[in-house]
């Protein structure tokens, strides 16, 4: 049987179909507000759409990245893209608050889309190719985020919040025509055929599902309440189990071997540690953005336009994804790492002293874009470096995963430290906004200097 082979079309295919479902996963956070209006549920109720989504992204993640190594990619992308149509119409037409998070749960498909598309470029392009292939394919979430924000802001500010999601559809629909045409038809001829791992899928969903619950929730239960205890528990005991599963059964979901070589290892780490602080900058830059004058430090614009503080974001991380192309063929990727981690403690110390201000916002935000563009397209690299074709799909879905959990752990402990620092009017107090800037900015520093301990201590073993 011969072998299907791509044309120049499909890297750019798979770009436009991760971005797509980047823009899917990035609607919502402005919405807020207009969903507990329209389903006349509480604000801390209206959250469920933001929590329900990030669920459903953490758990399908893995299970999406595995079975991408299998030998159905291209059905796998299609049947995963048709689901987070199905779930944007649901959203769109829901006539209930219920009928509207069964929406938003079946588009957190849209998290695991790009280690699917990732393990496709690295099958199907040529090797001079793939890598800065891979790299673009991973800045694509951050630059959809820069485009669902201001679009989120467009309709929420003169429109129903219903355009949104069927915006939403119309971009995915046109997105599986596009994979559809440009992806190669056919099984993987080259793709392992083995047992999926279900036990080790099984408990590691509901052990991330209890982490991100506790996470998520902690602020409104209270992080020491018998609920949000009891979530990391049981997350820290499934959590323990699952490692000890994946290292005894033969094909996992996750070859956590793999996973311990020093590339690897660091791009993980990297992922956690900086989305977590990247996602504190980013909310707090939002609400820094609609925050009334009085406050000390907002800069009181409309949600019209809030969302646009996002985009400079997008710009950047889409020129750091350029830059990446022609940085690789001079320098290594391991130096790309603390180079991005750079210029993000570079932004966040700028923001932490100088905020209240639209053009230091602006200014900060392409700063932030260009250091996440920067890793983000490092860390797939570095795992492709030291990860058989055949694992791929399930190593960078796990990096996602990574960086979802840290973005949770952000949005934690951004809330905890504003919640504690309210003012009268009932937005954060300047106090608790530089707080959450600075807790921000020692957490970059940190990254920052372990990166460059590594490093060092690469040069060293090398020497």
């Amino acid at each position: 049987m011969s072998e299907p082979r791509p044309g120049g079309r499909l890297l750019p295919a798979l770009v436009y179909a991760a971005l797509s479902t980047a823009v899917v996963s990035s609607l919502g956070m402005l919405l807020v507000p207009t969903i507990s209006t329209e389903f006349h549920v509480s604000i801390s109720a209206a959250q469920w759409m933001l929590t329900i989504n990030l669920l459903v992204g953490a758990i399908v993640t893995p299970v999406m990245g595995r079975l991408s190594d299998g030998p159905h990619k291209k059905r796998l992308l299609v049947g995963a893209l048709t689901i987070i149509l199905v779930g944007s119409v649901v959203a769109a037409l829901a006539t209930n608050f219920a009928v509207f998070l069964i929406g938003r749960a079946l588009q957190g498909l849209s998290y695991g889309i790009v280690p699917m598309t990732i393990a496709l470029a690295r099958r199907y392009l040529p090797v001079e190719k793939s890598t800065r292939g891979i790299a673009s394919l991973s800045v694509t979430v951050s630059t959809g985020m820069g485009i669902g924000y201001p679009l989120t802001g467009l309709i929420a500010g003169s429109l129903d919040y219903q355009f949104a999601f069927w915006f939403a559809a119309l971009f995915v629909a046109t997105a599986m025509i596009v994979v559809i045409v440009a992806v190669p038809s056919g099984p993987d001829t080259q793709a392992p055929r083995v047992r999926f791992d279900v036990p080790g899928a099984t408990v590691l969903a509901f052990g991330l599902a209890a982490l991100l619950l506790g996470v998520s929730e902690g602020e409104t239960w209270g992080w020491a309440t018998p609920a949000t205890l009891s979530c990391f528990a049981v997350a820290l005991v499934l959590l323990t189990i699952w490692v000890l599963l994946e290292l005894r059964v033969k094909h996992p979901l996750i070859n956590l071997r793999v996973l311990r070589s020093p590339d690897a290892l660091v791009a993980n780490l990297t992922a956690i540690t900086l989305g977590t602080v990247m996602y504190m900058v980013l909310s707090i830059g939002s609400i820094i953005a609609q925050a009334p004058s009085e406050t000390g430090y907002g800069v009181s614009l409309p949600v019209f336009w809030a969302g646009f503080v996002m985009l400079p974001f997008s710009v950047g991380s889409f020129l750091a994804n350029r830059l990446v192309r022609h940085l690789t063929k001079r320098i290594q990727m391991t130096t790309l790492l603390p180079l991005g981690a750079t210029l993000v403690t570079a932004s966040s110390v700028l923001l932490l002293f100088a905020h209240t201000e639209l053009w230091e916002i602006l200014i900060g935000m392409f700063v932030v874009g260009m250091g996440v563009g920067t890793t983000y397209a490092a860390m797939p690299a570095l795992i492709a470096r030291t990860v058989a074709t055949e694992e791929l799909g399930s190593a960078v879905s796990f990096n996602q995963v990574l960086r979802t959990v840290g973005g949770s752990f952000g949005s934690a402990i951004s809330g905890a430290v504003l919640a504690a620092h309210l003012g009268a009017d009932g937005h954060p107090n300047a106090d608790g906004i530089f707080l959450a800037l600075a807790i921000s900015a020692i957490g970059c520093v940190a990254v920052l200097i372990g990166l460059l301990a590594d490093r060092a201590r690469g040069n060293r073993t090398a020497a």
